[in-house]
């Protein structure tokens, strides 16, 4: 019964994601909803996750994750954004980027501390506050042409005294905005004059579409050692179920990190640990390839909804494209599964303001018979 959860996670008693992918399941529809590939990784690192299997990689590995995954993260991120970080002190694996997210705020932030998020914001950061039992506050992107930007101005009113974390996600879900090179200077700045600590959700770091690349704000003046970045292998090497994620960042927040993680999920899956510490090394052309797909895909599902009528919202990378129905999206994103066979999620799950209530998210990375089916189901709206 909810009445005996806690008070502070009663709002997050069930996740719109679980909904939506029951009536996925229930009515046999197409899930868009949930950012998960429909197709595989590379095949080599999939040969040598079931060769460790085999092979006996099968108990508990380090609790800050194989020596050999931690040099792969290491070396890729150094020899990519330039920022270089011990292997033995400031990286740490964890069961998947929400571990890691999750561990972040329970082990840096206090009750009586604020936590700004970007809205709307991945569910999970907000259950992650509530679970200290710190206050949320929220600063909303907003429109900007066809598709959004980060409101400085708010954000610079939102910084208080009890500011201790601010959570940047970029590539941004779900909207799928890439934060600049600008934005990024001033939240820099805000973040050094006045001493709050970032966590740079990077997840999708490496799908971030041409012509603009993805830039990590711990590579700007001052944020190294005030930023942990977090990112993982789910996206980046289509295996959202292999649950490897990871941190960077000075020793001292990784060791608060470390705190909390440890008794969380403890340790990150042992035979999938070396072979993402191979693709890290040896698969970026194929994770180049993927980024190239997605953008087609993205082009693909985007041009389709504006045909559909749909008022399509720009995309800079990731996996999602949203689009504002003109109605309420919560009951359109109910209704659909059962209506056309199609699943998609009510951006108004992953905010606290209304603001958000007509836009819909819809995730692209599917094949593209998957795609071409939902597209023709979308018709019958």
């Amino acid at each position: 019964m909810v009445e005996m959860l806690v008070e502070r996670l009663r709002p997050f008693h069930s996740s719109v994601f679980g909904e939506i992918s029951q009536l996925a399941v229930v009515h046999g529809a197409i899930d868009l909803g949930q950012g998960f590939p429909d197709y595989g990784g590379p095949q080599a690192m999939l040969d040598i996750a079931r060769a460790a299997i085999a092979d006996g990689m099968n108990q508990y590995p380090p609790s800050n994750g194989q020596p050999g995954l931690r040099e792969a993260i290491v070396t890729e991120h150094a020899e990519r954004v330039g920022s270089d970080y011990d292997v033995d002190t400031e990286v740490l694996v964890t069961s998947g980027a929400t571990e890691a997210l999750t561990a972040a705020i329970l082990g840096l932030v206090e009750p009586s501390d604020e936590v700004v998020l970007i809205e709307p914001f991945y569910d999970s950061y907000a259950a992650a506050v509530a679970m200290v039992g710190a206050t949320r506050r929220t600063v909303a992107m907003v429109p900007d042409g066809d598709g959004f930007t980060l409101d400085l101005d708010e954000l610079r009113r939102a910084i208080t005294p009890r500011t201790r974390l601010l959570v940047v996600n970029s590539p941004h879900n779900p909207t799928g905005s890439l934060l600049t090179v600008p934005d990024l200077h001033t939240i820099a700045e805000l973040a050094c004059a006045r001493d709050f600590l970032v966590v740079a959700d990077e997840v999708y770091e490496h799908l971030a579409f041409d012509p603009h690349p993805h830039v990590s704000i711990a590579s700007l003046p001052g944020m190294r050692e005030r930023t942990i970045v977090v990112s993982s292998a789910a996206k980046t090497f289509n295996v959202t179920g292999w649950r490897i994620g990871w941190a960077l960042g000075p020793a001292e927040l990784i060791e608060a990190v470390h705190a909390a993680k440890q008794y969380l999920a403890f340790v990150a899956a042992a035979p999938f640990q070396p072979a993402i510490a191979y693709a890290l090394e040896y698969e970026r052309e194929w994770v180049a390839a993927s980024r190239i797909e997605l953008q087609r895909k993205y082009q693909l599902l985007s041009s389709a909804l504006d045909d559909l009528g749909f008022d399509v919202k720009r995309s800079a990378g990731g996996y999602f494209v949203c689009a504002d129905i003109g109605s309420d999206g919560t009951a359109f994103c109910r209704e659909l599964p059962a209506r056309v066979g199609v699943a998609a999620i009510p951006v108004s799950a992953l905010a606290d303001r209304s603001d958000w209530n007509t836009l819909v998210r819809f995730a692209y990375c599917k094949q593209d018979a998957t795609l071409h089916e939902a597209i023709s189901r979308l018709k019958r709206v």
